[in-house]
């Protein structure tokens, strides 16, 4: 049945009504209530009470089977011991199981079970095992049916098909897929999933060029690393260690022929977030001074920095009025207690940790930098354990140690996964860094603040480059010196320099208008290209897609789903559309729909990207997470040029001051070197009279 209709009326309950009873016995069908109606255009979804008043002008529907009907047909049909029937009807089941109504019919004759049965069994071929899994997989999402039912048969079943060597490719991806939702539901679960799933295969699956296996791969074992607790988490990394996972990842993913995707990108992010904080505790913990192998550690550091004489036969006094002296030249600040400065959380006992590091590790560049520094004036001496404090409190911070990763986020660092103990390496650099910092910069006691600020964007901006070896950032942030840093800074204080004068200030306001008329019209040219959002469940993270994009005209807000070959779909594929007229209202972050639902779960990074579009008297809303705060500023500023409102982003305040000041210099550039005025110089009174003029007609006579 395929008979397709034009919808009418819409947004008029009592007709609308009418239409849904009353359309099919016009037709004189038998058994009405064995059809229904879809959309005909993108995603088949059929049309229930819930979803009626979504329909609009011009929409194209189709006259089909009923839900009820169809999963009959289909419960029917992948039994069957035709298998050629099987496997046509467990391919329809995959496509018209992403429907809910459906699903629900589906599962109510207990289908789900036939396909557990079927997977259970593994008599079938790959191309039907596949349309089974995936079929699954769909129904699953709906969150109608437990996790938890599944048999330990089933499971078996799913965990080997990814174990399996000789495997189909298409299999493979499924079966990941349905084990990391298993991971993420429940505790028990990924017991029983880290049980079956061999991890020697689980890694196995990283070295292979098809990007879909790598990513599925990745995101069970980040959704194994997040679910596990504290002692099966160490058992995973104590294995992804023994073999280096790691280096696995770097050459051949971030090192492979093809981009690192969007997906695979959030997945290293993740890994190296989880890595890194394990030195969450270390940072939280403050040195206990009445621990005797912390105390150790400190006269380590001071006999490493230090040719000690024999100290035994020195007096108490003696020995203590030494060792005080020793650790202020060490830059400790409580010189006769040290442990007291490493008190203070963050950074705690990772400070300790990096510092005895540095001078285990480089006891040469150690002892030159304690050494270097006791020969200076007390006041231009850089102390060595006061700046390592800040400093590991610094790379803390840059490397977001301790901080819970983001659902979005996708900012990782290609070291990570090229390096060992990557905060104790960068430390390591970055004090050296710190020293000659310290000596470009002549900087006293009183500059320490002002040398950290540096070294801070030396290693920011190094980082920002993406090095994929501590060499490489070795070079780069040395290269970086602090008269580099005062141009970069002085470069960027040019771009974003004001000029105060009156007359200046006022040409700016004049200017303004048509400025701002130029971002508009940029915002709405952004807005017609479109963007590709995102979907994020709150119960795993998808791989979906939709697009969005403004009608040239400016009258119409088309969205729909995005194929995985596509990026910039041409405007006729994207089926849903919300006139302009309509729409009511702009709703951003927490005050969104999809933010109040989830209340309580997002981070403040998922809600600074979050927006909502109102329309039809403010019942029904388009959700939207941006990809970036870039895209966030653009779409917001676009709806509200749209809905005829000022535009109130960060980024258009940005750029409106970029654009005041070239245009400003540009028009300046004739009084480069000639000072404005505050106010314009005064018109002297006309004179009393004129008779100062030459008469030259009196003169010629």
């Amino acid at each position: 049945m395929g008979k397709e209709i034009l919808a009418a009326a819409p947004g008029s309950r009592p007709p609308s009504l009418m239409f849904f009873s009353l359309l099919p016995a016009s037709w004189n069908l038998p058994g009405p209530e064995n059809y229904a109606l879809q959309y005909a255009d993108g995603v088949q979804t059929y049309i229930t009470e819930s979803n009626r008043l979504d329909i609009k002008n011009g929409y194209i529907l189709r006259l089909t089977k009923a839900p009820g009907r169809c999963a009959e047909d289909l419960y029917k049909g992948i039994q069957s011991s035709d298998s050629g029937v099987r496997c046509d009807s467990l391919k329809e089941l995959a496509s018209v199981s992403t429907d809910v109504t459906f699903a629900q019919e589906f599962i109510s004759r207990d289908g789900h079970l036939v396909l557990v049965k079927i997977v259970e069994e593994s008599n079938e071929s790959n191309v039907i095992m596949t349309h089974t899994l995936t079929a699954f997989m769909e129904l699953m999402d709906h969150g109608i049916v437990s996790w938890e039912n599944l048999s330990s048969v089933f499971i078996k079943k799913i965990a080997g098909f990814v174990n399996a060597k000789p495997a189909d490719a298409s299999i493979q991806q499924v079966s990941l897929d349905i084990l990391e939702s298993m991971v993420l539901s429940s505790h028990g679960l990924f017991l029983q999933v880290k049980q079956e799933v061999t991890m020697e295969r689980l890694i196995a699956h990283l070295q292979v060029t098809n990007q879909q296996i790598q990513t599925k791969a990745m995101a069970l074992l980040m959704a194994l690393l997040q679910t596990a607790g504290d002692s099966d988490r160490q058992e995973i990394f104590a294995f992804m260690n023994k073999k280096n996972l790691r280096q696995y990842i770097y050459k051949n993913i971030i090192h492979s022929s093809g981009s690192v995707q969007d997906e695979m990108a959030h997945y290293l992010y993740v890994l190296q977030s989880i890595t890194l904080n394990h030195l969450e505790k270390r940072m939280m913990v403050p040195l206990d001074c009445y621990n005797q192998e912390q105390r150790d550690v400190l006269h380590v550091l001071r006999q490493l920095a230090f040719e000690c004489e024999s100290e035994s036969s020195l007096s108490h006094e003696r020995r203590r009025s030494l060792c005080a002296k020793e650790f202020k030249k060490l830059g400790f600040s409580n010189n006769s207690n040290p442990g007291q400065d490493l008190v203070r959380t963050p950074p705690g006992l990772l400070a300790l940790d990096t510092m005895y590091y540095f001078a285990r590790r480089y006891p040469d560049a150690y002892s030159r930098f304690v050494l270097e520094n006791s020969s200076r004036e007390d006041k231009h001496e850089c102390p060595f354990a006061r700046s390592s404090i800040q400093l590991t409190l610094i790379l803390c911070e840059i490397l977001r140690i301790g901080e819970t990763p983001s659902e979005t986020g996708s900012d990782y660092h290609p070291i990570f996964f090229n390096q060992d103990r990557l905060l104790e390496e960068l430390f390591c650099v970055c004090i050296q860094l710190l020293n000659k910092t310290w000596k470009e910069m002549r900087a006293t006691q009183e500059d320490f603040d002002k040398v950290m600020q540096v070294v801070r964007e030396q290693i920011t901006r190094t980082l920002s480059s993406k090095p994929t070896s501590l060499e490489l950032f070795k070079n780069k942030v040395n290269t970086l010196n602090y008269s580099e840093i005062l141009k970069l800074r002085q470069t960027e204080r040019l771009h974003q320099e004001e000029t105060l004068a009156p007359p200046v200030l006022e040409l700016k306001e004049r200017l303004k208008p048509e400025l701002l008329e130029l971002i508009r019209q940029q915002r709405l040219h952004r807005l017609c290209h479109g963007t590709t959002f995102r979907k994020i469940s709150s119960r795993r993270r998808q791989d979906k897609l939709w697009y969005c994009r403004l009608s040239p005209n400016h009258k119409m807000l088309h969205y729909g789903d995005l194929e995985d070959d596509m990026d910039n779909p041409p405007i006729e594929t994207l089926q849903e559309k919300i006139p302009v007229a309509d729409i009511k209202g702009l709703l951003t972050g927490k005050d969104c729909p999809h933010m109040k639902e989830n209340k309580g779960k997002q981070n403040k990074e998922v809600l600074d990207l979050a927006f909502s579009i109102t329309y039809d008297v403010e019942e029904y809303s388009l959700n939207f997470i941006a990809p970036s705060r870039t895209d966030f500023c653009l779409w917001t500023d676009g709806l509200n040029v749209l809905l005829g409102r000022e535009m109130s982003s960060e980024s258009m305040h940005s750029e409106l001051e970029i654009l005041l000041s070239m245009e400003i210099k540009l028009r300046l550039l004739d009084l480069e070197n000639v000072p404005i005025p505050d106010s314009a110089p005064l018109v002297p009174k006309p004179p009393s009279n004129f008779n100062f003029c030459y008469d030259f007609s009196q003169t010629e006579q």
